[in-house]
């Protein structure tokens, strides 16, 4: 059965795929504030050491056991570990998979509303964008609605399969996805008065520098990189025997950090450029959230010329980010489904979009549980998936296996000295950066 799984017709569908998977709303509205609070380039610069040492690694394990078992998530656990607990560990990944799309839907919903709104003109009447957001969120029913609209989207593109759905859309995706973030960030550095915002991202600020900068950073990391939650198992599982690993998990990291930092190349720069208020603006730049991008930005876009071009773009921008991300949380659930319970793509995909809708639903209606969703898929299932992987391909998985897997069977050649320090990074760096994560999330 494994020579017969589908995989991913060239390598520009492996890194558009797996990128895709990894660049989410995260990116446009948790970077820029996590680097408004963390003293701008030294959060940068402290990140970029925590995706090296930590990211890249883990992002390689899950690939490793994605590609050397071909299964899905759960099924690969139980063929590389038969008759072991293991298996739970990816269970645990479907598991966080789906309950992170049962929130996260409902805001890639937030997103078609918008867009909808600066299409139409709607958003130039608005005068008031806190309320106009709030109007939202207190009506369920409208954000139920264009919730099933998205996770509808989502499913036409898990239906159409692996090489049409998946690997097709992605190389669209990304390349727009890209170009609109590239010209926003043009538009938004030649604002006048958009050198303080670069400022503020890009110098060094030791003032305000917290504690926890590392911590942040690390965190930031992992939610980026969306290890931890079966999508990279997964897509590995669709890799060909030629993909280099290394060079893959290192091409998608670069990109989504990318998208990371041009998104604060768009935001702080229009944010100093066109406030009225600018005791306050970083305040709000390190609130971020929703927040961020359903008020402050839209506020800011509306006094551009052109505003209805920009907000167009940029929620445009959102929804893509947004898709590309539900598509590989809908395809880990979806192919797991599909293969522990003998159904068919159409059924198993028709069974998830049904459960995803339900809890959007909930979600959509009640505050709390979409909450409840938020904070135990981040503090709790994320750092304790990505450590349970650290941990196996570590300790558990034949370094025979691993070996394959990095060198694609011999064909690549890598030192024993970069074996080494790679299962050193996982067996102890990785596990005591999760765990301090962890602890983190519990007590911070």
């Amino acid at each position: 059965m494994a020579d017969k799984r589908v995989t991913f017709a060239s390598k520009i569908g492996v890194v558009a795929a797996a990128a895709g998977s990894a660049v989410g709303l995260g990116n446009i509205w948790r970077f820029p504030s996590q680097a408004a609070d963390g003293g701008g380039a030294i959060f940068i610069f402290v990140y970029i050491a925590c995706i090296l040492f930590f990211g890249i690694p883990v992002m390689m394990s899950e690939f490793i056991i994605g590609r050397s078992a071909k299964a899905n998530t759960a099924g690969a656990f139980h063929k590389l570990a038969p008759g072991t607990p293991w298996k739970w560990v990816g269970r645990l990944g479907v598991l966080t998979g789906f309950l992170i799309m049962g929130f996260y839907i409902v805001v890639a919903g937030w997103t078609l509303v918008y867009l909808g709104q600066s299409i139409s003109g709607h958003l130039l009447s608005v005068d008031n964008f806190s309320a106009h957001f709030n109007n939202l969120l207190a009506n369920p029913l409208k954000q139920s609605l264009w919730m099933i609209v998205f996770t509808l989207l989502t499913a036409y593109f898990i239906l159409s399969g692996v090489r049409k759905g998946i690997e097709k859309s992605t190389k669209i995706f990304m390349p727009v996805l890209f170009l609109f973030l590239i010209i926003l960030a043009i538009r938004a550095i030649l604002l006048p008065g958009a050198g303080a915002g670069l400022d503020f991202l890009f110098k060094p600020n030791f003032e305000n520098v917290k504690s926890t900068v590392f911590l942040d950073a690390m965190g930031q990391a992992f939610f980026s990189l969306s290890v931890g939650m079966g999508c990279l198992i997964t897509y590995g599982s669709y890799f060909n025997k030629n993909i280099n690993l290394a060079k893959t998990a290192v091409q998608v990291t670069f990109l989504d950090t990318l998208v990371a930092i041009i998104s604060g190349m768009i935001i702080f720069p229009a944010a100093f450029a066109l406030t009225s208020n600018p005791s306050t603006i970083v305040d709000e730049l390190v609130t971020g959230g929703p927040g961020l991008l359903f008020i402050t930005l839209p506020e800011l876009l509306n006094q551009m010329a052109g505003s209805m071009i920009w907000s167009t773009m940029f929620f445009s921008l959102l929804a893509l980010a947004a898709l590309t991300s539900t598509i590989s949380l809908m395809e880990v659930v979806t192919i797991y489904i599909s293969e522990e319970y003998r159904m068919s793509r159409k059924k198993s995909t028709l069974l998830v979009t049904s459960g995803v809708i339900i809890l959007g639903v909930i979600s959509s209606y009640s505050t709390g549980f979409f909450n409840i969703l938020d904070v135990s898929t981040a503090k709790y299932m994320l750092p304790a998936g990505g450590l349970f992987i650290s941990i196996f391909v570590g300790w558990y998985l034949n370094k025979q296996i691993v070996a394959a897997e990095l060198t694609n069977e011999g064909e690549l050649k890598f030192g024993i000295g970069f074996l080494k320090m790679y299962i050193f990074l996982l067996r102890y760096v990785a596990p005591i950066a999760i765990l301090s994560i962890f602890v983190y999330g519990i007590i911070g």
